[in-house]
């Protein structure tokens, strides 16, 4: 294992570190639980946004903090879920008044916890639970489908709701909407390795690949032969839109996420590859994001995920938005 480290203890508070003081003009940095806020503290009147979920995937979720989508965000020991005390005491350092929406992928370890912060909560809260990934119905550490790269398009079009004042109910209701509007599926070309374990997650041979991969490494549908890039965008798109049913000439967002080892000339490849069978089918894709988002370490490959939009989903995904990982005008 060769890992830019100095104690495998140390690798995830050494890594907030060195974050939050890359980052210091965005967001603050606790240690004691270990939790992210936005710079200045809790917005009074303000619906606040905390999530969470084990380390490894960033910039998911501590990349997300700031202006526009996240108050707080809790990072887990790596593809470990953060305990209730770290989502509790990040919630309480943002709550402005006006509640807390918690938005929590669907993993087992992250619901239960996230379920137990909200029993102790003494302030006003709301869960909304992301589900995209289409790849399969029940999975290694999920009852349901995964929660995966949909959730930065929930955490951006609540985000920019609640900075425009939206309540509590209207969040919440807006996050479960669009989740409920958003598809995804990867692909895993190699494994990635947890710098505890020391190993690879998974062996996978030089010419294959696991087609619907969750974002642990998890099984997906089938492990098949190595493809073209067509020939994968072609499968994943066409599971995508069978889940989605989106309409011809409905506008469509298309997020092409990079697990954290496939270089963006491949990922932007990808995006093609995908548009182009998006359009094939009378389908139009209004708004685009191409990049890492939601990773797993250094695994190869990548996820495709579509989010059937209105004129208010694109009014909300073109807000202004300034976190560490997403900056767009203010």
């Amino acid at each position: 294992m060769k890992k830019l480290m100095n104690a495998v203890d140390d690798v995830l508070t050494e890594s907030l570190r060195g974050f939050g003081r890359a980052h210091a003009d965005i967001v603050e940095v606790s240690f004691d639980p270990m939790f992210v806020t936005r710079k200045g503290g809790a917005k009074k009147g303000k619906v606040a946004l905390v999530s969470g979920g084990g380390s490894g995937h960033e910039p998911l979720h501590a990349g997300f903090v700031g202006h526009g989508m996240l108050d707080a965000a809790c990072p887990g020991q790596v593809f470990t879920s953060p305990t209730p005390d770290q989502m509790l005491a990040a919630a309480e350092a943002v709550d402005g008044g006006a509640g807390v929406l918690f938005i929590v992928k669907n993993y087992a370890g992250d619901v239960m916890n996230f379920e137990m912060a909200a029993e102790m909560a003494a302030f006003e809260h709301a869960t909304v639970l992301t589900n995209d990934d289409v790849a399969v119905e029940d999975s290694t550490y999920t009852s349901g489908r995964r929660g995966v790269a949909g959730t930065v398009v929930v955490e951006k079009i609540v985000g920019a709701a609640a900075e425009a004042g939206a309540d509590l109910a209207a969040c919440r209701a807006l996050g479960e909407r669009v989740n409920r509007a958003t598809g995804s599926m990867g692909v895993a070309l190699t494994s990635c390795t947890v710098p505890a374990a020391g190993r690879p997650t998974f062996e996978i041979g030089e010419r294959e690949m696991e087609m619907g991969v969750g974002i642990h490494g998890e099984p997906g549908r089938k492990r098949v032969p190595l493809a073209s890039a067509d020939a994968i965008a072609a499968e994943m798109i066409g599971a995508i839109c069978q889940s989605l049913e989106p309409r011809r000439g409905e506008p469509l967002l298309l997020l092409v996420n990079g697990f954290g080892g496939t270089p963006l000339m491949e990922l932007y490849l990808m995006y093609g590859a995908a548009r182009k069978l998006c359009e094939a089918r009378g389908l139009t894709i209004a708004r685009s994001l191409v990049g890492n988002y939601t990773t797993s370490l250094e695994m190869a490959g990548c996820s495709l995920t579509l989010t059937r939009l209105d004129d208010e989903l694109v009014r909300f995904w073109d807000a202004p938005v300034h976190t560490p990982a997403l900056r767009r005008g203010r």
